[in-house]
């Protein structure tokens, strides 16, 4: 990696996310490329954060205080990294992690996690509007599958697709993890 830092932002890769009831999702193997890329950061010593969504509703499964809003064991944060928590889905909204990043000269983030039409979307539109360049890892990223406005079913894959192309250019670059190992290697 180059002397700039750089963050992986790991969004919302709790337990509940696994679960068969938070339904049928693409991308079975995005835990797999996020352990990856966590591993790489851990590696070079760059800057990690997690974000854990805490849920103001007593009947979600990120309502505090139950094994469903934990993180996911293969990708728990270690006691030296930032963890961001957050009640919407944009992580800079009211957490602090806008200040957080300025404070260390950091304006080069990849973003990774769940889900991508939602709290990857968002924060992502954010990351890009406030200035920081921003990748998102196509493969290291899922959604899971809902009814359009219109009523038509959309497969996970659909949804997914449609959140990159909302982002792409405009306020991200898209990659896999393969791609910005390949980058990040020059």
């Amino acid at each position: 990696m180059s002397s700039t830092q750089t963050a992986l932002i790991i969004i919302d890769m709790q337990i509940g996310m696994s679960l068969p009831t938070a339904g049928m999702r693409n991308n079975p193997t995005a835990e797999k490329n996020i352990a990856t890329l966590l591993m790489l950061w851990r590696q070079e010593k760059q800057p990690i954060i997690h974000i854990r969504h805490i849920s103001r509703s007593l009947n979600s499964s990120f309502y505090p205080n139950q094994p469903s809003a934990d993180f996911q064991p293969q990708l728990a944060p270690l006691p030296h990294e930032h963890v961001v928590e957050k009640n919407i889905p944009d992580a800079f909204i009211q957490s602090g992690l806008e200040r957080w990043l300025h404070q260390r000269n950091i304006s080069n983030l990849v973003i990774v996690g769940v889900s991508t039409n939602n709290s990857v979307e968002a924060t992502a539109r954010s990351a890009g509007n406030l200035g920081f360049n921003t990748i998102i890892i196509a493969d290291a990223t899922f959604a899971f599958a809902k009814n359009d406005y219109s009523g038509r079913p959309r497969t996970a894959e659909e949804v997914h697709d449609m959140s990159l192309a909302n982002l792409d250019g405009e306020y991200a670059k898209i990659m896999t993890t393969e791609n910005l190992i390949q980058t990040l290697g020059k």
